[in-house]
């Protein structure tokens, strides 16, 4: 069983955040903390349909490539790019070269511009239960939940790519929609509300 790691400064972790420099970082300062803001929520979702089978660390280093590549991940310059831009983005090496990806993140921010309401308040409305226990160990984190299942289908529903429920949940797990810090992690009871 995969528990919390005394990591050299003395702080426990969630083991895959002691794994490196760049993990740590963003375990301690981002991951599971709430991100709110359609841009913010755009960008998280557009990384992790380009995670899609990859490690997260691959993306994690490449990530102000992406934001250059997608002009900061404003919604409404994404949703203008055309065939032209796609095309120049298959050549930038700064990002994860993939036509399938990159298109679904340009059809994704057109999506987002077509939703009522917004895209924070759709995401927003499948956050996990609150009170729901801590896991002790890696392994008592799920993959998928019901409520990743139901985020997932919504979100196709509005015309999104690349958003099946196992990308939905390390959305929702990376956005704070839930608090997957285990139990003994010096982060969880810091995380704000």
């Amino acid at each position: 069983m995969t528990g919390p790691v005394l990591g050299p400064d003395g702080l426990r972790r969630c083991a895959w955040g002691e794994s490196t420099d760049d993990y740590r970082v963003y375990h301690d300062t981002e991951w599971g903390r709430p991100v709110h803001g359609d841009d913010a929520l755009f960008e998280r979702i557009s990384l992790e349909a380009f995670q899609s089978g990859l490690s997260w660390i691959t993306i994690l280093r490449r990530r102000e490539g992406f934001r250059a590549a997608f002009a900061g991940f404003e919604i409404a310059k994404v949703a203008a790019y055309g065939p032209a831009e796609a095309e120049r983005l298959l050549l930038d090496t700064g990002i994860i070269r993939n036509r399938a990806k990159i298109e679904a993140t340009i059809a994704n921010a057109r999506a987002a511009l077509e939703l009522t309401g917004g895209l924070d308040a759709l995401v927003w409305r499948f956050a996990g239960d609150p009170d729901r226990p801590a896991p002790r160990t890696l392994e008592e984190v799920p993959a998928v939940t019901p409520e990743s299942t139901a985020l997932a289908k919504e979100l196709k529903k509005q015309g999104f790519r690349f958003v099946g429920p196992t990308t939905a949940y390390a959305l929702m797990q990376a956005c704070g929609l839930v608090n997957d810090h285990l139990a003994e992690c010096h982060v969880r009871g810091q995380r704000p509300t």
